[in-house]
């Protein structure tokens, strides 16, 4: 994968196959300890321990569609390239959190990418999914939650024209306002 989105919407769509109806990812980054993490929380089934041991090999998945599981196994080589870890907290039945820890300033981690068209694409395609995004850089704080966009449209649709165009907005406002002076790729 050739950046950080990517591996977003990968991990999230297997929340979402997971049964998550909740999902939230924090992107957290410090230049002060020059760290970057991603966590990714959902409520979706859960993994049991010996799951857990075997998330990040290529070779094992839950899924029935398919016989690798390479989401977790590529961000694992991700965080290790870059001087990080990957944490992963998991309980059958309660849903699944993973942190990826990254050196922020390493020559080999990856970019953001374009992580506009990663959250627009899980927000439309998964309309019963609630979805909030946190995005923390130093002292600022972006913050996009699919429940108050939805307060804001009352009654519509999240397929709706009028819907699209509150997230399409608020996320032209991350852009402008929180990726102003960096280079993510968008």
């Amino acid at each position: 994968m050739e950046d950080l989105s990517l591996h977003i919407l990968d991990i999230v769509e297997n929340s979402i196959n997971a049964g998550a109806k909740n999902v939230t990812v924090r992107m957290i980054e410090n230049a002060r300890t020059d760290k970057m993490i991603i966590e990714i929380k959902d409520d979706g089934k859960g993994m049991n321990p010996e799951e857990i041991k075997q998330a990040t090999d290529p070779f094992f998945t839950s899924r029935t569609t398919r016989k690798v599981g390479l989401g977790l196994s590529l961000i694992q080589e991700a965080t290790d390239m870059a001087n990080g870890t990957l944490v992963i907290r998991s309980t059958k039945g309660r849903g699944t959190k993973i942190a990826a820890t990254f050196q922020r300033s390493h020559i080999d981690r990856k970019p953001i990418g374009n992580i506009m068209a990663t959250l627009m694409m899980l927000i439309v395609g998964n309309p019963d999914v609630e979805f909030r995004f946190i995005h923390k850089r130093d002292n600022e704080k972006f913050e996009l939650d699919t429940r108050k966009m939805k307060n804001k449209i009352r009654g519509s649709n999240i397929h709706s024209a009028n819907a699209l165009t509150v997230v399409r907005k608020h996320l032209l406002q991350y852009q402008k306002d929180f990726l102003k002076e960096n280079s993510y790729g968008i």
